[in-house]
Parts: C-alpha cells; structure tokens; sequence
C-alpha cells in the first residue's frame, strides 16, 4: 500500500484537539509533553481544553496543530513509515509534513511555527488586511476579479487554490471587499469573510519574511526521508535547502493546493491520502480535487487505530 500523508493548516484547530490520542498513546502523550516544554507553556492544556478564542490565536494555532499532527505520526510511524511515498501539508501544514519527514526535529519545528505565527500576527497589525473565500468560481475567473478590483486601488491576491471551485482571496480590507462584490456579480455562489488576523499569503506579509527567513536559518534542517510537495511550486522537494527557500516564499505566495493534490495522484495513482490532524478538512477538499482518490482522516484515537488495523 502506498501512502501519502496531509497535514491540515490553520482553521483546523479545535477545543480537545489530541487529548484522546495523549489518553490512548504514550507516544502521543510525549509529544505534547515535549511541545509543553520546547515552549514553556502549557500548549497541551489549551489543545485539551481551549478557550477556543486562545487556541485560535494565530501564535497558538500554529503549534498546536504542528504538535498535534506530530503526535499523532509518532503512533503510527513505525507501522506507516515503510509505506509512505510523499506528503504535503496545506499553509501551517507543510511545516509538520517536513517535520514528518525529518527535516526538522520536533522541539525545532514547535519553535519554529510558534515563530512563525507571531511574525504573522504582527504583520496583521501592521499591516491590516482581510481575508475571503470564494466559492462556485473557477480559477481564472477569481484571478480577473482581483485584477478588477486592484485597478480601483489596493492589494487584493489569490491566496489558496483550495480546489477548482474554491479559492481564497486575501490583500487590503477595502481591496477584498470590492473582489467579493465582483464575484458574486460574476456568479459565485458565496463570496465571504474569513475569522483571520491578516492577509495571509499575500504580499501583506512581506514585513514578516525577515524574521521568517532569521528563524529558518537558526533551524536545523536534515534531507526529508520522503519528498515534501511544495504549496508554492506543487513540485517536490528533497533538498532542505530548497525546502527553506519555499517555506519562506510561502509566506507571501498563494497555495497551490489544487495542483499538489492533481501531482501527488499523478505520481502515486491509488495512492491511500491520510490526512494526519484533526477534522476532515484536507479529506475533504481530496475529494474534491480527485474524486476518485482513497482518502482515510486521521486525528483521533479510533481512527489511528482503524488505519492501524488497515495496514496491519
């Protein structure tokens, strides 16, 4: 059986994230333990139990779901590992896919998106922006509204390519405002805001490539066992060199995710996708993308245990 793992991105997260997986699985119940002292926080505590406004909090958000997705390939590594072909993780997610792979140890990889989630934060605050998702639009079609809407004035992109039929813009707040009233005049079904703190993957987040870039270059970074898609390229990616370049393009560049999706069928056909985090998001844009693809979510105890079983 040939694998493919995903690791899901920033709005997955929720209240009592892994507490399941800690309670059933000791190795599990290490991670979070080893993400609790890499950051001098209780960070499991708040995947446990929330508030969910705190876990939601970019910095927060971000570690969380990098140890999250961490503990749960640590229970199934060693029985998963020999099967695994590539992964990818969408946004946030391509950090613990590299993490996965080996690139990055754990304690550096929790620092690192900690890092990562408050630079983005800030640049929020600089930078003010909003963030929208359009659906029932094809690709092109959202990139000519942008272009409309940037002629009036201000920055509005194409942030994620989440499937054919569902992007995400992101740039100025008036900017994308204006692309939301553009796409539903040219037929979207829904055009609506988003619950985020900036205008992720755009050029908004420019004043947080620096510090990025110092927190790349201050992490060690070992050749990935597997390739690694990249959102930024949708090619992938065995080099660390070329893995830290792109992780910080990332930051300002829109995810391909549509593409990473189409290549990884093309490379790996029948290929099972596990989506190791929690929900179903990334199961379910799979879905979409290549309807006929075997996808199996992987975020809680009985399910690890399913796919346990499945590859047994």
């Amino acid at each position: 059986m040939d694998v493919i793992l995903l690791f899901p991105g920033q709005g997955s997260q929720k209240p009592g994230m892994g507490k399941d997986l800690a309670a059933a699985f000791p190795e599990a119940a290490a991670c979070f333990r080893d993400a609790d002292a890499a950051l001098g926080t209780t960070l499991s505590a708040l995947c446990f139990e929330g508030p969910d406004a705190e876990l939601t909090a970019t910095r927060n958000a971000q570690p969380a779901l990098l140890a999250h997705g961490a503990a749960a390939w640590a229970v199934l590594r060693a029985r998963l590992a020999p099967h695994v072909r590539a992964a990818a993780g969408h946004s946030l997610g391509e950090f613990t896919a590299y993490h996965a792979a080996g690139t990055f140890a754990f304690a550096d990889a929790v620092r690192l998106v900690r890092a990562r989630g408050e630079l983005m934060h800030r640049a929020g605050t600089e930078r003010p922006g909003a963030m929208a998702a359009v659906l029932g639009l094809a690709a092109d079609a959202v990139e000519r509204v942008c272009a409309d809407a940037r002629a009036e004035g201000g920055v509005v992109v194409p942030a994620n390519y989440n499937t054919p039929e569902q992007l995400v813009v992101s740039g100025e707040v008036d900017a994308v405002e204006r692309a939301m009233a553009l796409a539903r005049a040219a037929g979207a079904k829904r055009a609506v805001r988003l619950n985020v703190s900036g205008a992720f993957h755009s050029p908004l987040m420019e004043v947080a490539v620096a510090g990025l870039a110092r927190a790349l270059d201050e992490t060690t970074a070992g050749t990935p066992a597997f390739p690694v898609y990249s959102n930024v390229t949708a090619e992938p990616v065995r080099d660390p060199a070329v893995a830290r370049a792109l992780l910080l393009r990332q930051l300002t560049s829109p995810v391909r995710w549509t593409d990473v999706v189409r290549a990884l069928a093309r490379d790996w056909p029948g290929a099972l996708f596990v989506e190791v985090g929690p929900g179903t998001v990334l199961t379910n844009l799979v879905r979409r993308i290549v309807p006929d693809a075997p996808t199996a979510p992987c975020g809680t105890a009985a399910e690890l245990t399913q796919l346990l079983e499945r590859v047994a």
